[in-house]
């Protein structure tokens, strides 16, 4: 989903959160963010000042690396020095990038990548496959990326390959492998070395992101020289951003603690792997039964959720493979109809007349989502389910589920971008907050771990999924990129790289 608008910022962007490469977790997420306000007339939009250099944020007394660094305002940066094996495209799908092929041994559990040749990092030194097992050894024990390498039992460099052994089957690893490879030896270094399109530096004007000379793509760069502005905290960026000392930052538009800010603003949306859901309590009656579920499924209208309250932030989906996956069962879809939601509360035996109230959790800092699960709960609560909204501060919300104290709950996780669903709907999975069992269920996620033809296994697990229903997917939201209006033109944007397709951005600059 791709968005552009030329708006006024009324209300933008709480604890601003740069969703770039490496700061995905496969764990729920409330992120702290804002809200766009309405767009004004055009004769009373601000005139477009071009900036005399186009200029980041950037943190100089926090590392550059893209393992180790702060989720924020480093990430934007990043996404320009640092490169992965693989990159994923505006379809969530993986593209060899450093590695130039792979093959996977499914007996041994073991995948061979072939580094591209010629590249080398912006110091002029080769990457070597050193580098690249180096980057991948300290990612596994990271904050930010063990979680999706929890199943790589080691990792080798040979003659420039790459050697990952895997402790159980995964034919889609390569969809987790964009993590930035850094210079082995330069991690300690606020600023590594990567092989990207640019590097860090200062000259005479101060930091900056200097063309890389010798970047391996050999295409064009909007500008040679990118500014870099000294912002240690949210409100700084806020500032600069909205003094337009910085052109460009990123955040997610439907998160908590929205506060002011102005500008004359545009902004392009980028799809996220980050699912919004209802889960069940499937060990407490109703919802112990599929049947009930599966009807409460049938009463939602996704596409009215994300454009009458997540303000189009998100795309309406109805399994947990975001929609712009090629990967996405769209033939499993059906259309919204209260019709069909009253004959299946009828099937359920949940319209008799005899009510009964269950409570919906959901985290009470977060705005959207509270809005979210009213608008859920008063579509829902025709029948004999009257579904009760309780919004508990966050950890008050956590230790709900961890108990399993709760009927239904609004929730949210990044998935991983091989869409391994274990961790949500696996037994004992650790955001299995429901308690689903179910061999079924087991024996579907683990022949799409192995599968050779993951569209098929994925739509047969995504079948089963919705005739039992221990989940109800709404929606993946977006993440979004805010630049000054007239500054920067072509982005096209995915959640990990604000500039994507770089030959196709253009930066405007204020003529001397």
């Amino acid at each position: 989903m791709t968005k552009t608008k030329r708006i006024q910022i009324l209300c933008l962007l709480g604890a601003v959160t740069l969703l770039l490469s490496g700061c995905w977790t496969e764990a729920p997420v409330e992120s702290a963010n804002g809200l766009l306000g309405d767009q004004e007339p055009a004769d009373q939009q601000e005139e477009v000042i071009l900036p005399a250099a186009f200029t980041l944020p950037y943190d100089p007394d926090q590392t550059l690396d893209p393992v180790t660094c702060a989720d924020g305002m480093q990430q934007v940066a990043g996404s320009l020095i640092y490169e992965g094996l693989f990159r994923l495209d505006r379809q969530l799908e993986p593209q060899p990038w450093l590695c130039q092929s792979y093959t996977y041994d499914a007996a041994s559990l073991t995948y061979t990548f072939t580094l591209r040749s010629g590249v080398t990092f912006s110091d002029g030194s080769p990457l070597t496959a050193a580098d690249a097992a180096a980057t991948l050894r300290r990612a596994k024990s990271s904050q930010r990326y063990s979680a999706r390498l929890a199943h790589v039992a080691a990792v080798s460099a040979g003659d420039g390959v790459v050697i990952v052994t895997l402790s159980r089957p995964d034919s889609s690893l390569p969809a987790l492998l964009d993590i930035p490879i850094v210079k082995s030896g330069t991690e300690e270094s606020l600023t590594p070395v990567g092989t990207g399109p640019y590097y860090f530096t200062t000259d005479e004007a101060g930091a900056c992101l200097a063309s890389h000379s010798g970047w391996w793509r050999g295409e064009s760069r909007p500008a040679e020289r990118i500014a870099l502005s000294a912002a240690r905290d949210r409100e700084a960026i806020l500032y600069q951003f909205s003094s337009h000392e910085v052109q460009l930052i990123t955040a997610d538009l439907i998160g908590t603690e929205p506060i002011t800010a102005t500008g004359n603003i545009s902004y392009e949306d980028a799809d996220t792997t980050v699912l919004q859901f209802l889960g069940f309590n499937t060990a407490r009656a109703p919802f112990q039964d599929s049947a009930a579920r599966r009807a409460l499924g049938l009463g939602i209208n996704r596409e009215t959720l994300v454009s009458a309250v997540l303000s189009g932030h998100a795309r309406a989906a109805q399994f947990p493979v975001s929609p712009v996956s090629p990967l996405y069962p769209a033939e499993l879809e059906s259309l919204y109809s209260y019709d069909d939601f009253a004959a299946a509360m009828e099937a359920a035996g949940l319209n008799t007349g005899r009510t009964r109230t269950v409570t919906l959790l959901v985290n009470q800092e977060n705005t959207f989502k509270a809005s979210a699960a009213e608008h859920i709960a008063q579509a829902l609560s025709d029948f004999d389910l009257q579904i009760q909204v309780e919004a508990l501060p966050w950890e008050e919300y956590a230790a709900a589920l961890a108990a399993g104290n709760f009927d239904l709950y609004y929730g949210e996780v990044r998935l991983p971008a091989n869409w391994d669903l274990s961790a949500l709907v696996g037994t004992g999975g650790s955001l299995n907050y429901g308690g689903w069992a179910d061999p079924q269920t087991e024996q579907l996620l683990a022949a799409c771990a192995a599968a050779e033809d993951r569209a098929a296994a994925l739509s047969d697990l995504c079948a089963y999924l919705q005739q039992q229903a221990p989940i109800l997917p709404l929606c993946f939201k977006s993440s979004s990129v805010l630049y000054q209006t007239g500054a920067v033109s072509g982005l096209t944007p995915t959640a990990a790289e604000p500039f994507y397709d770089l030959p196709s951005c253009q930066i405007h600059l204020r003529q001397p």
